[in-house]
């Protein structure tokens, strides 16, 4: 099933716009962090790494952080320079792409279908949707787990 493309998501930095406005060449792959929970925050550095190393792809790496601009901006400090970032205070739009835990790794085509998605931190489960990246935009994968990765854990609810 697809995700509805008129959802508004608001980036820490300009105006709102249309899921779909923000996938209209690059399918998404958002990393979406709860900044009020110990597992998202855990996970932080190895997210930034796998954002990082599809910086260059035919993808658009970016954060969604479930909390105002504000507070994703404290959060994710530097990082939030570095990709394009995303509030979702009220959760709507992690939710309408079936995210139930925080924190969680997913591939968004460009038509609104998210077609991998790891919840939690399992580095098999995360190197499943690097996996799927990687395919679709030909790149190389990320080291899955990599030196200083956090041990596997489960995600928190997403309330929505």
């Amino acid at each position: 099933m697809a995700t509805d493309l008129d959802l508004e998501l608001t980036p820490l930095e300009g105006e709102p716009r249309t899921l779909g406005d923000f996938m209209t060449t690059f399918p998404l792959v958002p990393v979406v962090l709860d900044p009020y929970t110990n597992e998202s925050a855990w996970i932080l550095d190895t997210a930034h790494r796998v954002l990082t190393h599809f910086k260059g792809a035919d993808c658009r790496p970016c954060w969604i952080v479930t909390c105002g601009v504000d507070d994703a901006k404290a959060y994710l400090g530097p990082f939030a320079d570095e990709f394009l970032s995303f509030a979702d205070p009220l959760r709507t739009v992690v939710g309408a792409l079936g995210v139930e835990q925080a924190p969680a790794l997913l591939l968004v085509r460009q038509d609104g279908a998210v077609t991998a998605k790891a919840e939690g931190w399992n580095s098999d489960h995360w190197r499943e949707v690097t996996e799927a990246i990687a395919e679709l935009s030909h790149w190389s994968r990320p080291t899955m787990p990599a030196a200083g990765d956090p041990g596997t854990y489960s995600g928190t609810p997403i309330s929505v």
